[in-house]
């Protein structure tokens, strides 16, 4: 039993440390804040550090493992909002950029909108079978919700896109259950 506890434990840790990614550490610095926060005094402060060891611990597998990741893949954390530290402006030592395609140049997945909530929907009716949706967002981004009916199912478009597929009896039922 101890041998297979070792090797999980090995096994973990090595996993741990091969997926982490670069970041900013957000979780990290969270609870580094609130150990400052928390009392005004150093000694104190290195007492709360010290009773904190093992949180520190969770946070910085988590900011490895999730949060550093999801920064780097989409270019912005997403907790704080701010830029990769990758992505960051400053004279560097070697110039690649102007010899690469665009695409190798930012981050390869849209960044997720954490904060966004809608503000303000103003829903029309196109024609019979279609109605559209101008959505404003808080951040002041805007979006257009369509959706078209044809025969016995509803498309809906999301910026032109198609999100999803439903059938007018679902629509019947989810209408009879709510009511």
């Amino acid at each position: 039993m101890k041998k297979t506890m070792t090797k999980v434990v090995a096994l973990t840790a090595v996993a741990v440390a091969l997926s982490g990614c670069v970041g900013s550490n957000a979780v990290t610095g969270k609870l580094m804040q609130f150990n400052v926060e928390v009392v005004d005094n150093r000694y104190a402060r290195a007492g709360v550090n010290f009773l904190l060891a093992p949180v520190y611990a969770i946070t910085t597998a988590a900011d490895y493992i999730v949060f550093n990741s999801l920064e780097f893949w989409t270019g912005k954390n997403p907790l704080t909002g701010s830029p990769h530290i990758f992505d960051t402006k400053t004279d560097t030592m070697i110039d690649i950029n102007d010899d690469l395609d665009d695409s190798l140049k930012e981050a390869p997945v849209a960044p997720i909108s954490y904060n966004r909530q809608i503000e303000k929907g103003e829903m029309n009716q196109i024609d019979e079978n279609t109605f559209r949706m101008d959505i404003t967002y808080n951040t002041g981004e805007t979006s257009v919700l369509m959706g078209v009916k044809d025969g016995d199912k509803v498309s809906y478009y999301m910026d032109g896109q198609l999100v999803s597929e439903t059938s007018i009896q679902a629509l019947e039922q989810l209408a009879a259950e709510s009511a």
